[in-house]
């Protein structure tokens, strides 16, 4: 498979919840892909509809939560026509892995590492216990944490969360998944830590070839590796393209406040300041999603949401602006 050859492809994507109190719209005609070989970053603000999105691509949306319609299609196959049974035995956990942003809740308290790793070998690969085993001390020791034998025998709470989240790699590398999507990984981690969980990820993705969908809503996170960005604010995506479009040229008025407000890229004098919050998907607002708080915004902001439009190659934009100012340049051109 080369770089350029598309793994996971996520069409039109839309995730409901039905309340009691009406209808959330969680994830609305999301839409971005993942290629063979690379990082891709997932980056928004808390209830952007990020987590939801993967966990929609894994079947994994329970009531009172729907899928309401979206292809996503792995390898060639559309996942949200597969029965069940197959995504749990052929897809979740095998070809596709996960790991979440809290691992001492991913991780079953009652029972040793061993337990948790090897049963998890067995149930995919058919090997008794030693084999199992063997896999398992190679995986732990493909993550970096000493004394792999010594990991084994113990249980989570035994483990500081650092060497907790290399045990969960650790489990996603074992099932050989092409696809490894990691759901904010650092989020309880000490800095330092951080840091060092990245750069595995990091190391490990080149080693294996295998993709990474990295989620955060940390921008800084998401730069330190990522070689595509999507941008995602209350269920849509705003702007999709490569680290260094969506850095040093972003598009989407939101992309720009974002980006103005990571000390990182913006001098610590003009931040960028966010007005409002986030809104409430219950009572989402008409058109474009993010109007409320866009200083730029236009009538036409306020009624029609605008289409996830190529600016440049490989960059991808939803504002009523920048599609006004692409078709006055192209008339211009003609």
């Amino acid at each position: 498979m080369t770089e350029q050859q598309t793994i996971l492809d996520i069409k039109d994507l839309t995730t409901h919840f039905i309340t009691y109190r009406g209808v959330v719209k969680a994830v609305e005609n999301v839409a971005y892909d993942i290629r063979a070989n690379e990082v891709v970053g997932v980056v928004g603000e808390t209830g952007s509809g990020k987590s939801v999105t993967v966990m929609s691509v894994l079947r994994l949306i329970r009531p009172p939560g729907k899928i309401i319609s979206g292809r996503v299609v792995f390898r060639g196959e559309d996942l949200m026509s597969l029965p069940e049974a197959e995504i749990r035995k052929r897809i979740r956990g095998r070809e596709i892995s996960m790991i979440f942003q809290k691992p001492m809740s991913s991780l079953n308290p009652v029972f040793t590492i061993d337990r948790q790793l090897t049963d998890v070998i067995r149930l995919h690969f058919g090997l008794d216990r030693e084999q199992a085993r063997q896999r398992a001390l190679e995986n732990l020791a493909a993550v970096s944490l000493p004394d792999p034998e010594e990991v084994l025998a113990k249980y989570p709470h035994e483990l500081s969360g650092g060497m907790q989240q290399r045990v969960m790699i650790a489990m996603a590398l074992a099932c050989g998944s092409s696809l490894l999507i990691a759901d904010e990984p650092t989020t309880a981690l000490d800095v330092s830590v951080q840091l060092q969980i990245l750069k595995l990820i990091k190391s490990i993705q080149r080693r294996t070839g295998f993709s990474v969908l990295l989620i955060s809503h940390d921008l800084g996170v998401i730069a330190s590796i990522c070689d595509r960005i999507n941008v995602m604010y209350a269920g849509h995506v705003l702007e999709s393209g490569s680290k260094a479009a969506l850095v040093e040229s972003p598009q989407h008025p939101y992309s720009q406040k974002l980006i103005g407000s990571v000390p990182d890229f913006a001098p610590r004098e003009k931040l960028a300041q966010f007005k409002g919050e986030i809104p409430d998907l219950l009572f989402a607002p008409e058109g474009c999603r993010f109007h409320p708080r866009c200083d730029r915004a236009e009538a036409v902001c306020r009624r029609e949401v605008p289409e996830l439009i190529e600016v440049a190659p490989d960059h991808k934009v939803a504002c009523h602006l920048v599609t006004a100012l692409k078709n006055k340049t192209t008339a211009l051109g003609t």
